[in-house]
């Protein structure tokens, strides 16, 4: 499934989405407003309405830039813009073009609304 990311200040980026319980739930979600927060220089994060289901998810995995994921201890979306260690908890949903990955790089909140792409 296709995304789009509106970034306020920056226009909007392209997303897809893995074939997954976890992404299918996260679509039931949308379209979402969210505020982007920096964390650990590596990633933007926001807390997401309601928890996703992660039935069939794999205990974990590592991130690339770009990667759409779930953080399932805390219950919260986090778009990664740096390469990171694999983490128990953290479920990939899709990822964002690395092309697209920069504006994620900007310091400070940021905000955002994702939405299905028709």
């Amino acid at each position: 499934m296709q995304l789009v990311i509106a970034i306020e200040g920056f226009g909007a980026v392209g997303a897809e989405l893995d074939d997954t319980s976890a992404a299918r739930d996260f679509v039931s979600l949308l379209p979402l407003s969210l505020t982007l927060q920096d964390y650990a220089a590596t990633e933007k994060v926001s807390d997401l309405p309601r928890r996703l289901s992660t039935d069939d998810a794999p205990a974990g995995c590592s991130a690339e830039a770009g990667d759409l994921t779930y953080y399932v201890p805390w219950g919260n979306l986090a778009i990664f813009h740096k390469h990171f260690q694999y983490v128990d908890g953290l479920v990939k949903l899709g990822w964002i073009a690395p092309e697209d990955v920069d504006a994620l790089r900007t310091l400070g909140p940021l905000k955002a609304t994702i939405r299905k792409d028709h």
